[in-house]
């Protein structure tokens, strides 16, 4: 078998996609997720001009020596561009191989570890009492863990709050827009929404919180203790991770899990938080962590040091992403949780895919393959439109933020 042809598909079925689709010479194909949020054209240009020609001819069995041809090939290693082109390569090809083994992706991983996925929802109110309504809506629907963002007074932009629900997505213009955003207002009133939550949900639901990197360590490790009362499953990105011993600080001060990883490309990125133990979770993706193949090494070495994984499943990430995820997380044996916010129907529709919800849990499905397709035709229907991440600002004097 080698590899015939390859594409990139880009669509914008509520909000912009990049798969990548390898054909073979006998007729069996795979497809990879390409998608890098307010960044696809970038990624699309990688694949074309210089994956792509090097593929061509290829054995699409060889995964391991092509994502190493693709890595150490190219010289500039590592950043989100790269390793998101190499991660939609490698997950065609575990696509390929698996529908040529004629078997579901996790079972020639290695095969299940566990029944079903756990997965978490979004639960985002303007306020604590909105916040509280859709944490019990998701509740009714079976979930057993969710996270909750609230709306903070006196701010007109808050992380997990805006436009959509079961399917938010925060790519909001041709431009980029400004939010604003207070540290003092945040803290204050974050622990206030988890002293509710508990109050009227009680302690029988895993209750998550994404700090989306805006704070320093300190304030961090003082916003970890005040909701230890409220025992979470993880706050997660509560800090930038570009220095990784930041974490130590906050470790010192709380023993609220701490989850990151979401927006790490290699393990090269977690490895010291890893080892030194400063992490409870470790986010990285199939999409933007170089795969199947490397997340693959990512939860190995978590493993060794009592980390679980807890993918990164937001809807930046395509279907494609996370049928291979949950082939993925079935097999991984130091699972944690699985994040899962709904696509729109119309992205459902162009992504057929074989994954089911039920109760809480997502079940990958049996079909051979990571169980994903995209329609070429629909997709088509559905052109690339631009879309930037916002930006944030401190509301006090207008200094950049970290969004």
């Amino acid at each position: 078998m080698k590899i015939r042809s390859c594409k990139v598909i880009v669509c914008s079925p509520g909000r912009n996609f990049v798969t990548l689709k390898i054909e073979t010479d006998e007729g069996v194909y795979g497809i990879g997720d390409a998608t890098l949020n307010g960044r696809e054209k970038s990624v699309v240009a990688y694949l074309e001009e210089h994956v792509i020609p090097c593929l061509e001819g290829r054995d699409p069995a060889q995964i391991e020596d092509i994502w190493q041809y693709l890595y150490r090939g190219a010289y500039w290693r590592r950043g989100p561009v790269t390793m998101t082109a190499i991660a939609a390569v490698d997950t065609a090809l575990w696509d390929i191989k698996a529908k040529a083994a004629g078997m579901p992706l996790y079972q020639l991983l290695g095969g299940k570890s566990r029944t079903g996925v756990m997965v978490y929802g979004h639960a985002n109110g303007s306020d604590i009492e909105h916040t509280l309504d859709e944490v019990l809506k998701y509740q009714g629907m079976g979930y057993k863990a969710i996270r909750a963002q609230s709306g903070v007074p006196g701010l007109n932009a808050v992380y997990g709050v805006g436009r959509g629900a079961m399917f938010y997505e925060p790519a909001d213009g041709s431009l980029p827009s400004e939010h604003d955003w207070s540290t003092e207002k945040y803290l204050d009133h974050a622990p206030k929404l988890f002293e509710r939550l508990r109050e009227k949900a009680g302690f029988g639901v895993h209750l998550l919180h994404d700090v989306h990197h805006r704070l320093t360590p300190i304030e961090a490790a003082r916003l970890g203790k005040a909701i230890e009362p409220y025992r979470l499953f993880w706050m997660e990105d509560p800090t930038p991770a570009e220095n990784q011993e930041s974490f130590r600080l906050i470790r010192q001060h709380t023993t609220t899990p701490l989850a990151v990883g979401e927006i790490f490309n290699t393990v090269w990125d977690c490895k010291d938080l890893i080892e030194n133990q400063l992490i409870d979770y470790i986010r990285a993706t199939v999409v933007h962590a170089g795969g199947i193949t490397h997340l693959r090494r990512i939860a190995d070495l978590a493993a060794l040091y009592q980390v679980r994984t807890g993918c990164h499943g937001a809807t930046d990430l395509s279907p494609v992403c996370m049928g291979a995820a949950l082939h993925f997380d079935l097999w991984v044996p130091n699972f944690g949780i699985q994040e899962y916010m709904r696509h729109t129907a119309e992205t459902d529709a162009v992504f057929p895919h074989a994954y089911t919800f039920n109760d809480g849990f997502l079940y990958p499905g049996d079909v051979p393959g990571h169980g994903v397709d995209i329609d070429e035709e629909l997709a088509a229907r559905y052109p690339y439109q631009r879309a930037y991440l916002p930006v944030n600002r401190l509301a006090s004097d207008g200094t950049l933020w970290n969004w």
